[in-house]
């Protein structure tokens, strides 16, 4: 198989997620969206260090999906805390750093 079936899908998982994050106002769905669009670029990763033969990509991809962690527990503990003092997650309503 070669690296077009990877990139096809790659492209449609980042297709799902900016339209998740451009079409959602809940904070937790468009969190979801980000992470299908760093799934993509994880998948391009992995595909071009196949298709090449190196192991450059592999090591990024690990090293994204670490960032990728930290960021989902970093982003749902700040919106687990905006819903304690607002009592809810809509991003139209997450005005708190307005002066």
């Amino acid at each position: 198989m070669g690296l077009q079936p990877y990139l096809i899908l790659a492209a449609c998982l980042f297709t799902i997620g900016l339209f998740g994050v451009l079409t959602r106002r809940n904070a937790i769905g468009i969190l979801l969206g980000i992470e299908l669009m760093l799934n993509a670029v994880n998948v391009n990763l992995v595909a071009f260090a196949r298709f090449t033969g190196e192991t450059a990509g592999l090591i990024f991809a690990l090293f994204t999906i670490s960032i990728t962690v930290a960021e989902v527990a970093l982003g749902l503990a700040i919106v687990i805390l905006i819903f304690r003092v607002r009592r809810t997650v809509e991003a139209d309503n997450l005005d708190l750093l307005k002066g």
